[in-house]
């Protein structure tokens, strides 16, 4: 279920032209994030992946939730924007997490995403074999799109139901991770 919602998200950011990549969580999830150019500010970031996971929750609300509170999602999956915020953490591609087992955080291709087995599939003991693969996100610097900000701009919407099509994604790590979008 968590795959096919990365996949929607997918889908859903390639109706803006907007390229997304994904990557294990090294827990139970999967980020997907979009390489975005020129830059957002924080406001403006926020409230378009608020928009767009509330979308995809309006959208199907037996399977995708925004709430926060574990109780109040049970059995659904949560989309979560908050982490595209300036005072928010997120873990980095090739981040070992404090977990047993010690899994990592790993770049995905797309089409590898059903093999997995898993967000937590790649381990400090099995990473080193994956480095010896391809990169599936080589070309991720280079796909930076512009943010259609004609078509998805907050300050152009009367309400966040407005933001057309209903997606959430997360905030591309890079150089600088406190920098947004």
């Amino acid at each position: 279920r968590v795959v096919e919602a990365a996949a929607l998200v997918r889908d859903r950011l390639d109706e803006l032209s907007l390229r997304s990549f994904v990557k294990t969580s090294g827990g139970r999830g999967l980020h997907v994030v979009a390489p975005l150019r020129p830059k957002l500010s924080w406001d403006e970031l926020h409230a378009f992946t608020q928009a767009i996971a509330e979308g995809l929750a309006r959208d199907d609300p037996r399977r995708y939730t925004t709430s926060m509170s574990k109780a109040r999602r049970k059995g659904r999956i949560y989309l979560d924007y908050l982490r595209n915020n300036r005072n928010a953490t997120a873990v980095g591609p090739y981040s070992t997490r404090a977990r047993a087992g010690a899994p990592v955080s790993a770049p995905v291709a797309w089409d590898e995403l059903l093999d997995l087995g898993g967000a937590g599939a790649f381990t400090v003991c099995n990473m080193p074999e994956r480095l010896n693969g391809s990169d599936p996100w080589a070309d991720f610097l280079s796909t930076a799109s512009r943010f259609p900000r004609s078509r998805c701009a907050p300050s152009a919407c009367s309400s966040v139901n407005d933001l057309r099509p209903s997606t959430a994604f997360r905030e591309a790590p890079g150089d600088r991770p406190r920098t947004p979008g």
